[in-house]
Order: structure tokens, then C-alpha cells, then sequence
């Protein structure tokens, strides 16, 4: 990617922002906080490098992310709709309507590949 409207900065705008909403919603919330309950401050540098690295091709995220969310309990297709919609909404909201394309098609990557771990097919 190379709009302007997606930097290093503006990619911390969206992570701080998803990860708020995720943090406050009622489907997403209780299974990150399972996990993430009291280790926030020290999760979020690792999803700053993570979507810096995925959108802007830059950056030294290393880690097994598809290994990690394999590891999670109790989750269904109703997690993957809900974390594209707020994905979709707070990636529009930072980056703009057009510019914001790329980054969603990247997230439906992930999440598609995410689901065949989980389900064996894609659910949404």
C-alpha cells in the first residue's frame, strides 16, 4: 500500500481504535479479555507491528498469529462477522473510504484463513 493516508501513525489511529471497540463489545470483548486481561499495554506494540508489517510491507513483526488464534476456545462464526463489521468501520473511519479497500481486503484474507483453521470453510 502506498496511499498517504496509511503511515505508521494512522495505522496506530486504527489499532488503538478497533482494539477499543473490540475491548467494549459484547461478542468480542469477553474472548480478547480472556486472553489479554492485564497484558493490553504490552499486546498493543505487537499489533502496531503486525499491521504495519501487513499493510506497509515494513516493519520486524514476527510470530505465528495463525498458530496463536488456533490456540483460542469458543470461537464461532458470529466473532468473524463481528470483527470484520467493526474492522470494516473503524479502517473507513481512519483512513477513508478509499484509501481504507486494500487494508479490508487484507482483513478478509486473514479472517477467511483464519476460519478454515477453525471450521474447515469459510462461515461468512
Amino acid at each position: 500500500m502506498t496511499s498517504p493516508a496509511i503511515n505508521p501513525s494512522s495505522i496506530i489511529r486504527l489499532v488503538d481504535t478497533f482494539y477499543g471497540r473490540v475491548r467494549e463489545d459484547a461478542v468480542l470483548g469477553p474472548v480478547f479479555e480472556a486472553k489479554l486481561a492485564g497484558r493490553w499495554q504490552e499486546h498493543m506494540p505487537r499489533m502496531y507491528a503486525f499491521w504495519t508489517k501487513v499493510l506497509l510491507g515494513t516493519g520486524e513483526f514476527e510470530g505465528n498469529v495463525f498458530g496463536k488464534h488456533m490456540a483460542l476456545s469458543g470461537i464461532g462464526s458470529e466473532h468473524f462477522i463481528r470483527w470484520l463489521m467493526l474492522f470494516k468501520l473503524t479502517t473507513v473511519e481512519v483512513f477513508g473510504a478509499e484509501e481504507a479497500k486494500e487494508a479490508i481486503l487484507v482483513a478478509e484474507r486473514i479472517a477467511s484463513s483464519l476460519q478454515l483453521g477453525f471450521f474447515g470453510e469459510i462461515r461468512v
